[in-house]
């Protein structure tokens, strides 16, 4: 067996926990990777691809393979030092770039990945036949590479472009049987209640993933793992947080003057 593969199982194995969710504290850099991997708590790294574009001076919808990868080469390199799996925001996998950057990303080490059903070239959801073939492609490109249990976590964003729960559960479905080993429903501005959240963990047998909601009324980490939950993100909440503190304190440096 691969020593990635080893890896990758050790990732999916951190999914499959009854109501003990994988909670990722998303990182963009090697600063950050370090800040998250130092502790004895955190599990694995994983990526968030907001957060890795504002960092490169760009958006997340302009984000492009190469930097995206910049980025991915220098946290790779903190996962293996602290023999942590890593997990990586890879958004649509760039469209026909999709083989060539699996190849990229298992060079570097990477155990996992977010994969999205949004197309950021047409600016639609793809249909799910193709979202679906998408995740067959990445996990056939992983087997050639001996990491059969390569983690996809198909991120379905039928919610934040108001469609209805059930396209969810259908898609979400169609993505597990797929190969994927959860799926990630997000919601943007729109909020996922308590009951969709029961109702999904129902449907996809507990691999669901959501984003933690930091408000007064978001469900909180014992709340979504009592619920089932197997994975819990931040996305780009804890770099918002950072660069609201590093502001802060600069402020106060200036308000010397």
């Amino acid at each position: 067996m691969s020593a990635l593969n080893q890896s990758a199982q050790v990732l999916k194995s951190l999914h499959q926990r009854p109501h003990k969710p994988l909670v990722l504290a998303n990182v963009y850099d090697i600063l950050t990777a370090r800040a998250v991997a130092e502790l004895p708590s955190s599990e694995t790294l994983a990526t968030a691809s907001y957060s890795v574009a504002q960092a490169a001076g760009t958006t997340d919808n302009d984000l492009t393979l190469d930097e995206n990868l910049t980025a991915v080469k220098g946290i790779a390199a903190v996962a293996k030092e602290f023999n942590k799996p890593l997990t990586v925001d890879f958004q649509d996998a760039y469209g026909s770039k999709l083989e060539e950057g699996i190849n990229k990303l298992l060079d570097l080490g990477v155990a996992g990945i977010n994969l999205e059903d949004y197309d950021n070239t047409t600016q639609q959801l793809m249909d799910a036949q193709t979202a679906v073939d998408r995740i067959r492609r990445t996990l056939d490109v992983a087997k050639e590479r001996n990491v059969p249990d390569f983690v996809v976590n198909a991120r379905c964003d039928v919610l934040v472009l108001g469609g209805k729960m059930e396209e969810v559960v259908k898609r979400g479905k169609s993505y597990l049987d797929a190969g994927a080993t959860t799926v990630f429903v997000w919601g943007g501005k729109r909020d996922v209640s308590k009951a969709e959240v029961e109702h999904m963990v129902k449907e996809f047998g507990g691999r669901l993933n959501v984003s933690l909601k930091r408000s007064a009324d978001g469900l909180t980490i014992k709340e979504l793992a009592d619920l089932g939950v197997a994975r819990i993100s931040m996305g780009p909440a804890l770099q918002i947080l950072a660069m609201k503190a590093f502001q802060d304190e600069a402020a106060k440096l200036f308000s010397q003057l």
